[in-house]
């Protein structure tokens, strides 16, 4: 397909009033600072619009658009950008272009005619429809038989769909040209890790290679037999310890989810030496930090057990996204769920840049942890890497 019959076909579809969702990213240059666009139809008195999201590495931006602004729009669009992901009423459409503007056009038609919401207050849309039966989550258990989310797993089916858009804001950083490697360690009754499988395999098709990893025989047990049970042929379910695992050599994405204390370190350690492009992090108890602290300067705060506590958690959090800086990610501290859930609710978020750190940050790591006294393992773990005088 030439690229201005590319851009016919999506703009048909935008003046046919078929967008549901869309998706603009991979911008062609690293040093843009716009990051990815999102697009959805509005109705604003009474008058069709797409209203168009900015996202930028820190801030969003929105603007709402007449349809006939939106041709110049997209071309303008497709210069700075190589991929888009929509969602429409009779199809869902990929593209993808190449350096020279060779264009990869796949459309996957809808078994029906999916409904437009223009309501501009609507109310919360999951990437997970809860209106649609999902046969994972009948068989985890957060849905009814029906299809309906059981009221008593709301928070869960959020906590799941949280997670999903977590995976989605990381599809830029995955390969596109093989299987996709996936491992999940401390993976539980992997409500997240189905979750992601059925995303990324089910709804978007990508090609994955999924293992769950726990220490729990029977739970491992149970969850193989849902993923037989499903037909999810490329997700496995392994008894073993994050310590003790060594059946790869390069993996893709690294998801650990509440492995309590430095089993969290040694499950970013693997992830870093694997050259993992994706990590996604959510730390459970931590005590390392907590038995080293020595600061008498933050004796007013420590002398308390439960601050003391809740600092040593937030400080090994920003210690060990500071260390994944360090050695060549781009590595963020975000909220997972509402903290009326759960206290323990950051996601460390990391993507490979390879941007080397410079020593004005190498210095404030060393200065921070000298400070508290600290030798974080997660620093010893990498000490080949960070390469500290």
């Amino acid at each position: 397909m030439e690229f201005q019959e590319m851009l016919e076909q999506v703009n048909t579809r935008l003046a046919n009033e078929q967008l549901i969702s869309a998706t603009i990213s991979q911008p062609r240059q690293k040093s843009n600072d716009l990051k990815r666009i999102k697009l959805k139809p509005i109705e604003l008195k009474g008058i069709y619009h797409i209203q168009i999201e900015y996202q930028y590495e820190r801030i969003l931006k929105h603007e709402n658009i007449l349809i006939e602004e939106m041709p110049n729009k997209m071309a303008s669009f497709f210069e700075d950008f190589r991929q888009m992901q929509g969602e429409f009423t009779e199809d869902n459409i990929q593209i993808q272009l190449s350096k020279k503007n060779k264009v990869l056009f796949k459309s996957t038609k809808n078994p029906e005619t999916k409904k437009v919401n223009l309501s501009h207050n609507r109310k919360k849309q999951y990437l997970l429809d809860p209106d649609i039966a999902h046969p994972f989550l009948i068989r985890l258990g957060v849905q009814s038989p029906d299809g309906k989310v059981k009221k008593q797993k709301y928070d869960k089916f959020k906590q799941i769909n949280r997670f999903i858009e977590f995976i989605d804001d990381s599809l830029d950083y995955l390969p596109k040209d093989r299987t996709i490697r996936i491992l999940d360690f401390g993976s539980g009754k992997s409500y997240l890790t189905f979750a992601l499988y059925h995303y990324l395999k089910v709804i978007k098709g990508l090609d994955i290679r999924v293992t769950g990893l726990d220490l729990k025989k029977e739970v491992i047990e149970h969850c193989a037999q849902i993923a037989k049970d499903l037909q999810y042929d490329q997700l496995e379910f392994l008894v073993g310890d994050i310590n003790d695992y060594n059946g790869e050599s390069a993996v893709d994405m690294v998801v650990t989810l509440h492995a309590c204390d430095v089993a969290t370190d040694m499950a970013l350690s693997r992830a870093v030496k694997w050259k993992a492009q994706v990590i996604l992090s959510v730390p459970c108890c931590q005590h390392e930090l907590n038995r080293q602290l020595d600061s008498s300067p933050l004796n007013v705060m420590l002398q308390h057990g439960l601050v003391k506590e809740r600092f040593a958690a937030l400080a090994t959090d920003s210690i060990r996204a500071e260390i994944l800086q360090l050695v060549g990610y781009d590595a963020q501290l975000l909220e997972f769920i509402d903290m009326e859930n759960t206290p323990k609710n950051i996601l460390i978020r990391a993507y490979k840049t390879g941007r080397v750190a410079t020593e004005q940050q190498r210095q404030g790591y060393k200065e921070f942890t000298n400070f508290l006294q600290a030798t974080p393992f997660l620093e010893n773990e990498l000490k080949e890497m960070l390469q500290f005088k």
